[in-house]
């Protein structure tokens, strides 16, 4: 899966933190990141991309999810669409118009089209992704006017926690890959002092 380390706190990209004002809205948009968060690190124990997401509905969690396209082998198995599936399977309908998303990273284009598909009415986002962002970072699918729906999108929620759970996975994942090449590179001259000379004709073995 390609999605990479999101914008960092001092990034021109990154958008302030929410949460920092007090506001019961904040507040309940710290607290429902905070389960989202709970999913990336679900994906992270399971060897994917910590992304983790959740779906309200009136004050109410409806369906949780998180990336999963490795184990999976699914390439659409991000966590908004995780999320969003099991929310229209929970309320038995794809049109989803009282409902809020909380992700951890912002939504790429693929995530954003489901997102306006479903009619998702708020969309909160943790960590801006500089890469793949469908929400200002790159493109700006929701500030379209050509599109027939238009979700309110608030980001930088708990965004130090959702960058930080994102550069441990990919500290982590590099630092192994060294290691793999370390091993690979000390065990290379014992393998060719295993292998047998080669024979030169006309001369005895």
């Amino acid at each position: 899966m390609n999605r990479d380390l999101p914008a960092s706190d001092d990034s021109p990209g990154a958008p302030p933190d929410p949460t920092l004002q007090s506001t019961p809205e904040a507040s309940a948009d710290a607290t429902y990141m905070g389960l989202a968060l709970e999913q990336a690190r679900a994906a992270m124990l399971q060897g994917e991309v910590p992304v983790g997401a959740v779906v309200i509905c009136e004050g109410k969690v409806v369906a949780v999810g998180h990336n999963c396209p490795v184990g999976g082998h699914d390439p659409s198995a991000h966590a908004e669409m995780q999320a969003l599936r099991a929310a229209a399977q929970a309320l038995g309908n794809y049109r989803l118009p009282e409902c809020e998303l909380y992700v951890t990273l912002e939504p790429c284009v693929m995530c954003a089209g489901a997102i306006m598909h479903a009619r998702i009415k708020r969309v909160v986002y943790g960590a801006a992704d500089p890469k793949t962002g469908a929400c200002g970072s790159v493109v700006d699918l929701f500030a379209e006017p050509r599109l027939n729906h238009h979700a309110e999108v608030v980001g930088g929620v708990r965004r130090d926690e959702c960058v930080g759970i994102l550069q441990r996975f990919f500290s982590e994942r590099r630092a192994a890959a060294r290691t793999r090449r370390l091993a690979a590179a000390a065990e290379a001259p014992d393998a060719a002092s295993d292998v047998p000379p080669t024979p030169i004709p006309g001369q005895p073995n």
